[in-house]
């Protein structure tokens, strides 16, 4: 014992009088590993605690705080209270003795054993004996985390305080000012608030001591360290103030008062705090103030000259008259809605029937912010409103008067779809529903085209209104539609005809079975008048409707009963064009197989869909494509369209979109079938089965026949778009008879897509001994190819690798390496060196039809990346060796590799590639300068120290490529010149005036978007240096 009081005696000595703080955590230890207890540590600071030196006293308690910071979790109960009375005392002491007696409480404040009533006894004590403010930033944050701490564990105990504890919280926050410590009394008084304290009769008095830090004015040093914005403190205060309705006799005038601020951050505050508040507000709460807060709401938005203020100044009008709106209404008590909204219709109504004069539009948003807030203001708004609007429309004649009437009751109708509470309920405009149809359809029928597109709004949004319209107005309306669709030429208005049968659609599919496809079918199978002298302008005039026929077929299809209506006259299209029962173009089959894909894409993901393209739409669009390829085999008659490249690509995605969507069952039965058709010539799913018994799709054709190898490319669409989950039937025999179709035929689209198949099947192929010997096969043969010189499939065997190699990277496989070594070893290669280097392009790319996420491909997050981080420095490394007439091919990968990679990586990784960069510049090749300098651009903005070191060969090699053949690479490199003139001003100002010189020339260039360019460079170029300039 005698060893342990020697030992707590050296370290209290040592901190106290050695002034040694490190002493502190040594007897925080000895605590913990029961060398002495807290108990003795206070006995043998006896003589410290009762020196007559203050600061000797203070250096005591400092050594007692610190070691209870780090030992409170275990103290017993009886030692917490003989230290809660010793630091009670202690209070009463030198002013210097007090931050460490601070410190201690709030370290008791932590501990679990506290006595019962000492919470109490300790907040008394801070209360009585200390004036929190005129404390130091770091006494006053001990107070408020004393607060915190003892809210947290001792809450029935300082609710026993009653509003006492308040007043005490008041008189500690008063005039604080830091805004750490403002986050911490934020905290304290929203716990007020929220957990039920007692506020009594200090209430005003806790909403004065924290509305007057409103609205928060505060802008953080730089280089905060303690990372507190505006923002944190603006929701830390309104948190406080909205908290209860007890200060909304106090808030809410507060707010108008505000709103008079000129400072629109005062207004913008004040308004969201008035929509926050108001939300838990009842409607006694805002009755007598509701005059003065739609007079400042009204001046906001009448008078605004910012449209965040705007926006927020109509959400408070939407909270408040939601508040008001909640209210129960009983015989005897005002209702508030209704003297609300005649307020805002007294001063918004008249403004409506004045649609030439600017205040049309306040008053509208200002209304439809009302009438979105509730079914019942929705119901009183527009029971006062819509007949005025319907009457002002049928008494103008000007268009454009029309057509703002039509805008506001758009906007009306789209703010009740808002707020209506289920899709059951009648309808607000059912009572207008015929006057609203009369004006839709009268506008419709106009030849005003702004007009027109105006009310297919209106009509939109009165089709999406469940149980509005019945079944004779939607028929009148589609009526109108299709009329405009066969004859309007006008762009604008076909698009918004289409979204409008689109929407019309969701809601009354029946109709437009009925109604709209029958009669778009009829006009697509129409064939063109044959009138010599017109036949050219009506040829195009008949292109034109088709096109937005088959636009708008896409469009109403979101409906599985709407689907299997629409896909057959889409699928006839294509019957007809390849029979040449009805004459379409090639533009027009590809238009058509578009659309069957932007079905396939946004139809209802059902069984129903599902089955429909299962069944019909797959084995109808390989029938077709079978027979116009056996067409062409013995052909001797006409071509059929469906034989062209660009439809089988089109047909395509068509494939790949539905099986990639379809449930498991039918996408197995999917697979099965074109695997048996194109490996075993089973026809039998498909219709019209006509066909040879032995179709050889994957074998070699005879002679340079290709019309049958080419449809690879739809096998490529049905099983590379299925999820990996579908197991492939003979998939080692499919792989084979891929890989010696794409290393031996001779047509580019047929071995492209088998390429591309064999790629997509090894991404999704499952890991092991089994992909691993299939790649060094495949592997084996392609370099065999591609190292005899003299091959005749050396483009062919390169096609596979690049392919494979992407379907590789894409999911991380080790043998990647292998392929990309070969890939690097091709840039010296005479004939496949500039090949390859726009095969890296194709490895970072996003693949449009295979090996992307849509078809369910195995791609891993930031392969790019990671592509780009392993073999950057091979690449240089190989520019660096190979002679001078193949650099350009390093350059031209290089360039495609960082023009794919996120613009972030570009800008933190250019600086160590830039001389490469600046060589590619002076490639003659266009593409690697257009490249180059789209890499170039985003670092501009942020030059790094080496990029303004290189600035002599930077512009020079610019002013060089403005005069460049391509247009782009002149836009481009007049784009890098504009952003040169923001480095620092002392670096760039030297070259003004050749950079001027230079500039001359472009302003006369034969292209409007580079003369575009050109003024914009020359005219920031023009301000460094000017007075008035940078």
């Amino acid at each position: 014992m005698a060893a342990d009081s020697t030992l707590v005696l050296s370290l209290v000595e040592e901190f106290v009088s050695g002034l040694q703080d490190s002493k502190a955590k040594d007897a925080a230890k000895g605590v913990r590993d029961g060398e002495f207890t807290i108990l003795q540590l206070v006995e043998a600071l006896g003589l410290s605690l009762t020196s007559s030196q203050p600061h000797t006293r203070a250096r005591g308690v400092q050594l007692l705080s610190e070691v209870l910071q780090e030992c409170y979790g275990e103290l017993t109960e009886r030692e917490v209270e003989v230290l809660i009375a010793f630091y009670e005392n202690r209070l009463k002491d030198h002013y210097v003795v007090t931050p460490p007696v601070l410190q201690g409480l709030k370290a008791l404040t932590k501990s679990t054993t506290l006595p019962p009533g000492s919470a109490v006894s300790m907040l008394r004590s801070v209360f009585q004996d200390i004036h929190v403010q005129s404390l130091m930033l770091t006494e006053r944050a001990c107070v408020y985390n004393m607060l915190i701490n003892l809210m947290e564990t001792r809450e029935a105990e300082l609710k026993g305080l009653g509003a006492d504890f308040v007043f005490g919280f008041v008189q500690s926050m008063d005039g604080e000012r830091d805004p750490r410590n403002l986050l911490l009394a934020f905290q304290i008084a929203k716990s007020l608030i929220h957990r039920g304290y007692d506020l009594g009769k200090f209430t005003e008095e806790l909403f004065e001591v924290t509305s007057c830090y409103f609205p928060i004015d505060f802008t953080p040093p730089a280089n905060d360290p303690h990372g507190i914005t505006r923002e944190e403190l603006i929701q830390a205060l309104r948190a406080v103030l909205t908290g209860t309705p007890k200060f909304a006799e106090f808030l809410l005038p507060l707010l108008i008062e505000k709103l008079d601020s000129d400072v629109q951050s005062a207004k913008l505050d004040s308004l969201q705090t008035l929509a926050a508040c108001v939300s838990q507000y009842e409607h006694k709460d805002v009755a007598e103030f509701l005059e003065g807060l739609w007079t400042s709401l009204r001046r906001e938005v009448f008078q605004t000259s910012s449209e965040k203020i705007e926006s927020a100044g109509l959400a408070a009008l939407t909270a408040l008259t939601s508040c008001l709106s909640r209210s129960v209404l009983s015989s005897d008590s005002e209702d508030s809605l209704s003297t609300f909204l005649d307020l805002i219709l007294k001063d918004c109504k008249h403004h409506l029937c004045e649609p030439d004069l600017k205040l049309v539009w306040p008053s509208a948003k200002l209304l439809q912010a009302a009438c979105s807030a509730s079914a019942r203001a929705s119901h009183i708004i527009t029971a006062a409103v819509m007949p005025s609007l319907i009457e002002q429309y049928n008494s103008r004649t000007q268009c454009s008067h029309r057509r703002t009437l039509l805008e506001v009751v758009q906007r009306f109708i789209h703010s009740v779809k808002n707020c209506q509470s289920s899709d059951n309920d009648e309808s607000v405009f059912s009572a207008f529903r015929e006057a609203l149809c009369s004006i839709v359809f009268s506008a419709l029928s106009e030849s005003n085209s702004s007009l027109q597109i105006t009310a297919t709004s209106v009509l939109t949004s009165l089709a999406q209104q469940t149980g509005l319209l019945v079944e004779s107005d939607i028929e009148l309306a589609l009526d109108h539609l299709t009329r405009l669709l066969l004859t309007e030429e006008d762009d604008r208005v076909s698009l918004s005809v289409v979204e409008c049968a689109g929407a019309v659609a969701q809601l009354h599919p029946t109709v437009v079975v009925t109604k709209l496809i029958p009669r778009l079918k009829s006009e697509m199978f129409a064939e063109p008048m044959n009138q010599d002298h017109r036949e050219a302008s009506e040829l195009h005039s008949h292109h034109a409707v088709r096109q937005r026929c088959l636009s708008a077929l896409a469009a109403v299809s979101t409906q599985p009963s709407v689907v299997q209506e629409s896909t057959p006259v889409l699928l006839e299209v294509l019957s007809s064009a390849h029979t040449g029962s009805v004459s379409f173009s090639v533009d027009e089959v590809v238009l058509t197989c578009r659309s069957l894909q932007k079905i396939a894409e946004q139809v209802q993901d059902t069984e129903e869909t599902g089955r429909c393209f299962h069944d019909v739409v797959i084995p109808r669009l390989l029938s077709l494509a079978l027979q116009a390829a056996l067409q062409g085999e013995g052909s001797s008659g006409t071509r059929s369209a469906l034989m062209e490249e660009v439809v089988l690509s089109a047909m395509v995605p068509v494939v790949s979109t539905s099986c990639s969507r379809l449930q498991p069952t039918l996408a197995g039965q999917t697979a099965s079938r074109a695997v048996s058709l194109f490996l075993d010539s089973n026809v039998s799913f498909l219709p019209d089965n006509s066909f040879p018994s032995h179709i050889q799709l994957l074998k070699k054709q005879q002679g340079d026949s290709w019309s049958l190898s080419q449809l690879v490319c739809l096998l490529m669409g049905c099983v590379c778009s299925l999820p990996r989950s579908v197991e492939v039937p003979q998939i080692d025999k499919l792989l084979s008879a891929l890989e010696e179709m794409s290393c031996t035929c001779s047509h580019p689209l047929s071995y492209t897509s088998a390429a591309k198949c064999f790629a997509g099947l090894v991404n999704k192929k499952p890991q092991g001994d089994s992909l691993d010997g299939l790649i060094q096969r495949t592997m084996k043969r392609v370099c065999s190819e591609l190292d005899s010189p003299s091959s005749s499939v050396r483009t062919q065997a390169f096609t596979l690798m690049i392919w494979v190699a992407k379907a590789l990277l894409l999911r991380y496989h080790p043998l990647f390496t292998t392929l990309t070594d070969k890939l690097f070893s091709l840039l010296d290669d005479a004939d496949l060196g500039p090949i390859a280097a726009d095969g890296f392009s194709l490895l970072m790319s996003d693949s449009p039809d295979v090996l992307n996420r849509a078809c369910h491909a195995d791609v891993r997050i930031m392969y790019r990346q990671r592509f780009f981080s392993e073999n950057s420095a091979k690449l240089v490394q190989g520019f660096n060796a190979a002679p001078q007439e193949k650099k350009s091919n390093y350059l031209k990968a290089l360039s495609n590799i960082v023009n794919k990679l996120p613009k972030q990586v570009q800008v933190t990784e250019l600086p160590a590639l830039l001389s490469l960069l600046l060589e590619a510049l002076s490639c003659p090749d266009q593409s690697i300068q257009l490249s180059t300098l789209s890499c170039l651009e985003p670092v501009l903005i942020n030059p790094p120290q080496v990029l303004i070191q290189q600035l002599e060969a930077l512009v020079n090699r610019l002013l060089a490529l403005i005069c460049s053949p391509a247009m782009s690479v002149r836009i481009a490199s007049l784009s890098c010149i504009s952003a040169l003139s923001h480095f620092p001003v002392h670096e760039v100002l030297p070259f003004r005036a050749r950079v001027l010189r230079a500039l001359a020339k472009p302003l006369d260039d034969k292209k409007r978007l580079v003369r575009r360019e050109a003024v914009q460079a020359r005219g920031e170029w023009f301000l460094l240096g000017s007075p008035g300039g940078r």
